[in-house]
């Protein structure tokens, strides 16, 4: 694993998307504060790192991790804390660059909320153009209408034990693509009826892969395997295969 640090409806073009530098309007605007010293054309980048993807369809493959700074969410499992407010600003030839000097194909944007920046759509879609596979892990409490058609968006719809049930924005399940994934995390009994009333109500089975994760230390994965097996429904165990690889909390991996 080699890791470079840095601390301190969907489109139908793919015509790299104009960045506006006002910040999307969110609830617990203080969040953003990280984002305050951040120059119009540039991002504020946590980490930018190469590893195995631990989640998603991708899982196992080479992947080269492009970490943003901030989220206006608190999800009560998250394990990226420390993206909240570390970051350096860096432009988007930079980012490229770095990308470029790790060199592998596939590319994952993730944060943090990497869509409270708006400089992250025409970094996707430059990406894309130099023929990278591009991922794209977001909350989905955001509008992903924007965000190029080849990228992969990975949404993570929250639960009620998430914390943060009330931020889904629930137009953004129209706007998901064969291409897309959808992800639960569930972190009780609740949470699995919960969501498999929404893979029912919103017809989502066959219009993108649906992944159920289990949250790491309150769910076993052999338990939620077995709610999987009961529902007869097409529905995919992800494995967090970083955590069972290195130590959970580790970082850059």
């Amino acid at each position: 694993m080699t890791r470079l640090l840095i601390q301190d409806p969907p489109a139908k073009s793919t015509e790299p998307a104009k960045a506006d530098t006002i910040l999307p309007v969110v609830s617990h605007p203080e969040r953003l504060r990280s984002l305050d010293r951040k120059a119009a054309g540039t991002l504020v980048i946590h980490e930018i790192y190469r590893s195995l993807q631990g989640e998603s369809t991708f899982a196992g493959l080479p992947c080269i991790f492009v970490r943003l700074t901030a989220c206006h969410l608190r999800c009560v499992y998250c394990d990226t804390p420390h993206a909240f407010n570390q970051g350096k600003p860096l432009g988007i030839d930079e980012i490229v660059a770095q990308v470029h000097a790790l060199g592998d194909q596939l590319v994952e944007i993730t944060g943090g909320e990497p869509l409270l920046q708006p400089e992250v759509f025409p970094l996707m879609t430059r990406l894309a153009d130099e023929g990278k596979t591009v991922l794209l892990e977001t909350s989905g409490a955001l509008d992903i209408g924007p965000v190029d058609p080849r990228v992969h968006i990975i949404l993570d719809l929250k639960t009620p034990g998430s914390g943060e049930v009330d931020a889904n924005l629930w137009s953004n399940l129209a706007l998901l693509k064969p291409i897309d994934e959808l992800k639960f995390v569930i972190c009780d009994r609740e949470d699995f009826d919960w969501s498999i009333s929404q893979v029912r109500a919103h017809s989502l089975i066959g219009r993108c892969p649906i992944l159920f994760g289990a949250c790491f230390g309150r769910v076993s994965s052999t338990e939620l395997a077995a709610w999987i097996l009961e529902t007869r429904l097409p529905i995919r165990l992800q494995l967090q295969q970083h955590k069972i690889l290195w130590d959970p909390q580790a970082r850059g991996v």
